[in-house]
């Protein structure tokens, strides 16, 4: 029997390391137990801890990614007395917390094992996989995962890694925890929210560099600064929401006003970041985790089931069937409007979400009328395949935020128009790409067609 497994141990310590260490001999013969054959539990196994292992860096970490290998500096460490479940005896009684680094970012993690390490010294671990946590990504360390400490680095130092980096607003993202960047301030205002049962003031806003467009919150005072603004910010911290990035004030953050002589050296002012923003490809637009108030254009491809007429929760807004909110049980639902479609312009796709204000201005159909549409037909789909049939093919520019994620980019629309201005170039390039034949023959464009002499 031996000679038999042997073949199939040593494949599994080439593909996942340690077999004693990670606990995947105990796995492999308790498959065996069940009668499993060695070819089935190898393969089980290979599938359940990912095989062929990757090394990654912070900026490689997403969602959802199983048995790879890191490398990194503790930078914070700190462990959690956790109660133990009912009814279960033997598990893990603390979990241990803390922040990891390289040279591309840094990454919260979460450990249910005793790492062999404190703040400061650097750890390599394999078979670590991530999650999401507070729409933010986690690093996880499972009781399979295989740790050990790192003596020779060449990863740079912890005062190093501790630094505050300074970026620009393109450059944030999920991997930052704590930024210092120069922007100008584009929109500004001031309300009040409930915290702890009491009513605080909150300022938000934009802000915007030569280079992209991020949303701010402050918790603080910001005594000068006004709409117009071009600010210093040291320290300020990063949140993810749905996965796009947003900029947080908070006491320790350091803002000041950039003098007059430096902000004149910037490679933007005021009046150029307040431009709407130029077009950009699809294919941009998929490469990164999000972005801010983007446009892009491109046709309309597919108009996705969940378009039409739907029903909201009065509650907490959720889309609800035959009158069940998953949340709140039986609701009686308030109609709205919406469309899900696939926007593709040549270089990508992306799914995009118009809200009722777009939904009813592109469909040009009313909330009301498109009611009266189902009714009259008898159907609920009626809306649906009526929208279908008006949409696809159609050609769209779009203003709104993008996010990546394990489904591909999607897209949530702010605003919609229809882009005639660039028709006449959009038909000289499409004959350019036909080749010369079609290009010999002399054509006119204009805006009320395309003649050809």
């Amino acid at each position: 029997m031996d000679e038999k497994i042997a073949p199939h141990l040593e494949e599994l310590t080439r593909a996942l390391g340690d077999l004693e260490k990670t606990g995947i001999r105990a796995e492999f013969y308790k498959l065996l137990a069940f009668r499993v054959s060695p070819e089935v539990a190898k393969e089980t196994i290979l599938r359940k801890f990912g095989g062929k292992r990757k090394i990654l860096k912070v900026k490689d970490l997403s969602a959802s990614l199983k048995n790879f290998e890191i490398t990194g500096r503790i930078l914070d460490m700190g462990e959690k007395a956790l109660r133990p479940q009912e009814g279960v005896q033997d598990g893990p009684s603390k979990l241990y917390t803390g922040i990891l680094a390289d040279e591309t970012g840094s990454v919260m993690f979460s450990s249910w094992k005793e790492l062999p390490g404190s703040i400061g010294d650097v750890i390599n671990i394999k078979n670590a996989y991530t999650r999401l946590w507070q729409n933010r990504i986690r690093l996880s360390i499972g009781e399979q995962s295989l740790v050990s400490g790192v003596s020779d680095s060449s990863l740079p130092g912890l005062s190093e890694l501790s630094k505050t980096p300074l970026k620009k607003l393109i450059e944030i993202g999920s991997a930052d925890f704590s930024v210092s960047t120069t922007a100008c301030v584009l929109q500004l205002s001031h309300r009040e929210v409930p915290v702890r049962g009491k009513q605080s003031k909150v300022i938000s806003g934009v802000l915007a560099d030569e280079t992209a467009r991020l949303p701010f919150t402050a918790w603080v005072e910001l005594p000068g600064i006004d709409i117009g603004s071009i600010i210093r910010i040291e320290g300020a911290q990063i949140r993810m929401f749905r996965g796009m990035p947003s900029i947080n004030f908070i006491s320790s953050t350091r803002i000041s006003p950039v003098p007059a002589e430096e902000a004149e050296k910037l490679a933007f002012t005021f009046e150029s970041s307040s431009k709407d923003p130029s077009p950009i490809k699809i294919e941009e637009i998929a490469s990164r985790d999000s972005m801010f108030d983007v446009v892009t254009a491109g046709n309309i491809v597919s108009v996705r089931p969940g378009s039409g007429i739907i029903s909201r929760c009065p509650e907490c807004s959720r889309v609800i069937q035959k009158s069940n909110c998953r949340v709140h049980g039986r609701v009686e639902g308030i109609r709205d409007m919406r469309i899900k479609a696939v926007l593709d312009d040549g270089t990508g796709a992306m799914s995009v979400m118009f809200p009722r204000e777009l939904a009813e201005i592109i469909y040009g159909k009313t909330l009301e009328e498109a009611e009266q549409l189902m009714f009259s037909d008898i159907s609920k789909d009626a809306v649906y395949e009526d929208l279908r049939r008006f949409l696809t093919g159609r050609y769209l520019a779009v203003r709104g935020n993008s996010s990546n994620g394990e489904y591909g980019a999607s897209f949530v629309a702010e605003n919609a128009w229809v882009p005639e201005d660039d028709l006449a170039v959009r038909v000289v390039e499409l004959l350019r790409r036909l080749g010369p034949d079609e290009g010999e023959q002399s054509s006119e464009v204009s805006r009320e067609g395309i003649s050809f002499a």
